[in-house]
């Protein structure tokens, strides 16, 4: 049994980011947004979008960077973490990230 699982999709608002560590371990950084839709009380149209950080580590992250850019649909499995950081100004910050254990490409394949 799985305890901490987060499935999402939505667009990447931009192109991932993919670099080799000293270690030799790649590594992508991407930024997904997921909307949701509804009418609020006064009957208006609402869209809200939320915006959630995925990273991906090894042979995912090399799949990453040979097929995703900015606007692709994609759906991500994988755990929610979160982690702090000390900012320039000595502040304590808190992240959350997905770490992704699978990506699956929802864009149709245009045929020649």
């Amino acid at each position: 049994m799985i305890d901490n699982s987060v499935r999402l999709i939505g667009n990447l608002g931009a192109d991932p980011e993919t670099k080799v560590l000293e270690n030799g371990s790649k590594l992508s950084k991407m930024s997904l947004a997921t909307s949701e839709k509804y009418v609020n009380k006064e009957g208006e149209y609402v869209e809200k979008t939320n915006w959630h950080k995925v990273i991906a580590w090894g042979k995912l992250a090399g799949i990453v960077k040979t097929h995703l850019h900015k606007g692709k649909k994609i759906a991500v499995e994988g755990k929610l973490v979160h982690r702090k950081y000390e900012d320039p100004e000595g502040k304590i910050k808190t992240i959350s990230e997905v770490i992704a254990s699978s990506i699956l490409m929802l864009d149709k394949v245009k045929k020649k």
